[in-house]
């Protein structure tokens, strides 16, 4: 494996770690930088690389709201902790949506819906949707109720099309049940353990069920994008919340509408 490889797969896992959690679409980025820098390994390479560089980036919320997201108490009284068993029980009603369809659409849509023109057209769409979301939203809300977290969970089943972004979904589901843009984006971070997770863990399954094996140079391949991912995400995730605190969405949204038309126009172009 050459140095520009081991590059490749840091670049990629940077660009994992910044658009798994901006609402910009990390798979709809993915698809896009494929397209112009070829993982070096092949294409069957490919689904177990996006698995493991989305599973370290999934590592990163562990990291920063392990206080607040483990159940377990130092009490002599309590051996769990009620209130974020209460938390638990929410992001598992939240994720319900997007697991039944993922469970049944998922290889539909990765056939006919991966591809850069799908990706553009909902980076435009959702886009709009980001520049106009704060004006209708009350954003006043901290507090999540379990009618609020299955509806927020609806949203990120549409997250399952590329290019929609399941953060910029699960975002906007948030506003405009009212949520605050911080209480929005760390409820999506929350909601990303049990869906990144379980998604990951049954594309390994179909992975090494069909008989396929990782080489040496592949592992350090797979840990090099990894790394990248992880500690990218570290960053990002503190950086949302602190930004979201003085800022709004719409400079999300001009984002992806600017990147959609820069697709269509690419894509449009190569086929003249």
């Amino acid at each position: 494996m050459s140095i520009t490889d081991l590059f490749t797969a840091f670049f990629y896992g940077i660009v994992e770690g910044i658009t798994e959690w901006l609402p910009i679409s990390s798979t709809g980025h993915l698809i896009i930088l494929e397209d112009l820098i070829p993982l070096p390994l092949g294409n069957r390479f490919k689904v177990l690389f996006d698995v493991v560089i989305q599973f370290f980036a999934v590592l990163a919320v562990v990291t920063v709201y392990a206080k607040k997201l483990d159940p377990f108490t130092k009490s002599e009284k309590l051996f769990l902790a009620h209130d974020k068993i209460r938390l638990w029980a929410k992001i598992i009603i939240a994720v319900m949506p997007s697991a039944v369809v993922g469970l049944f659409l998922d290889e539909i849509i990765e056939e006919y819906l991966f591809n850069s023109t799908c990706v553009a057209c909902c980076l435009i769409i959702y886009g709009c949707v980001f520049m106009f979301i704060e004006r209708r939203s009350k954003m006043q809300c901290t507090d999540i109720s379990k009618g609020t977290a299955l509806k927020i969970g609806f949203f990120q089943a549409l997250a399952l099309v590329p290019g929609t972004s399941r953060s910029g979904a699960t975002i906007v589901g948030g506003l405009l049940c009212g949520l605050t843009r911080e209480s929005a984006a760390e409820f999506s971070f929350f909601m990303s353990l049990p869906t990144m997770l379980g998604a990951s863990c049954l594309k390994l399954i179909k992975y090494f069920l069909v008989g396929y094996n990782v080489s040496t140079s592949e592992i350090v391949f797979l840990f090099a994008g990894g790394a990248s991912a992880y500690f990218v995400s570290l960053l990002v995730i503190r950086y949302l919340i602190d930004f979201l605190k003085k800022h709004s969405f719409r400079a999300f949204g001009i984002y992806r509408i600017l990147l959609g038309v820069i697709i269509l126009i690419y894509v449009n172009f190569e086929r003249i």
